[in-house]
């Protein structure tokens, strides 16, 4: 799982108009703003998405380990089979995709309970489905552009997907050199699993570069941001992004 976290979102209107609440389970922490009181539903949702997940990798514990795709059955639980279909179009290993599909099934689950705006995070990988134009803000450890910069996201670009790999942040494993890469699609589970790809090539003196490369070749992804020390780059259409100060909350 990704262990950066964003600033959700930049304006407290938001959160004095909605119901906000932290969930915690296993490894996930969960942050919900939700315009409905479904924090039980969530609940049940990430308890279940889970317990699927965990049966699964007790049959097939590659699964857990690899860090190339692994095919699975048409059989296999939903969530497993998202997560594979995502890592499969990068060329990573299936957990790469995990807290993204964690996120949008809890997110998806409770629009589908009532929710008619909801924000899911996962250590850094959101889901969004918004009412009115929201800030999220991005943060990347030490470098000169961290917790400076949001995206303006606008309610017509959801449901979206916004997940950040670090090689320099949090606990996720990312074999490059980077201090954020943010990922946009539709699939949070592949704008997580991107991340971590796209991540991998930012090393080396010209790892930004192919970096790039590589991002820009992932079908399903919107666009993407990758900061490195004092250096920013940007591909493809992702919201816009305008200079703001925020703290991270933890």
């Amino acid at each position: 799982m990704q262990g950066l976290r964003e600033s959700l979102p930049c304006e407290s209107a938001f959160n004095r108009r909605v119901k906000s609440f932290t969930l915690d389970y296993k490894e996930s922490h969960l942050k919900v703003f939700c315009d409905k009181k479904l924090k039980e539903k969530a609940l049940e949702k990430t308890i279940e998405l889970y317990g699927s997940l965990e049966k699964f990798i007790q049959k097939n514990p590659m699964f857990l380990i690899s860090y190339t795709p692994v095919k699975v059955s048409k059989t296999a639980p939903r969530i497993v089979r998202y997560m594979a279909q995502a890592s499969k179009k990068v060329g990573v290993g299936p957990m790469a995709a995990v807290a993204g599909a964690l996120a949008e099934g809890v997110g998806t689950h409770l629009l589908k309970e009532g929710a008619g705006e909801v924000v899911v995070e996962n250590g850094g990988d959101i889901f969004l489905k918004l009412k009115k134009e929201r800030l999220v803000g991005v943060h990347a450890g030490s470098s000169v552009w961290s917790n400076k910069l949001a995206f303006k996201v606008k309610p017509k670009e959801t449901p979206l997907g916004i997940c950040t790999s670090s090689a320099t942040v949090g606990p996720s494993i990312n074999l490059g050199k980077a201090d954020a890469i943010t990922v946009v699609a539709k699939s949070a589970a592949l704008a997580d699993a991107a991340a971590t790809a796209i991540g991998n090539q930012v090393k080396g003196e010209k790892g930004l570069e192919k970096a790039m490369e590589v991002g820009k070749k992932i079908k399903g992804v919107k666009g993407f941001l990758i900061i490195r020390g004092d250096k920013l780059a940007i591909a493809g259409r992702i919201p816009e992004l305008v200079k703001k100060r925020f703290e991270v909350k933890r």
